[in-house]
């Protein structure tokens, strides 16, 4: 099987106004999305990505925050196994990050390097 990264994109979102309650349940949405690769044999890994951050340019221009110029922003990834890219998209169905009007989930292998 091959390796593929799952990365999740959207528009930023203010969750300030979320109770206790309601970020418990929207990580649990995650889990059990996870768990369910995971429950194929299917899962590597999986982080989520601070809102803050950097960006350097080839000229060595360093702005503050990913993507300061753009509405989008990519909140994690998850890396998994899967016979074919089809096969990898196919595991990309039910992920929360879907259920949101701007989220998408951008399906790429991962090349390795022999050193």
């Amino acid at each position: 099987m091959t390796e593929f990264m799952m990365i999740f994109r959207t528009e930023k979102m203010d969750n300030s106004g979320q109770t206790p309650e309601e970020m418990q349940a929207n990580m649990q949405i995650w889990q059990d999305w996870i768990g369910g690769i995971a429950a194929q044999g299917k899962f590597v890994s999986t982080n989520a990505l601070n809102s803050n951050g950097k960006t350097v340019t080839s000229e060595g221009v360093v702005t503050n925050g990913p993507y300061a110029e753009l509405k989008e922003i990519v909140g994690g990834y998850i890396i998994v196994k899967a016979e074919s890219l089809d096969d990898a998209v196919t595991l990309s169905e039910g992920c929360p990050i879907l259920a949101i009007p701007t989220g998408k989930v951008e399906v790429r292998g991962v090349q390795v390097f022999d050193s």
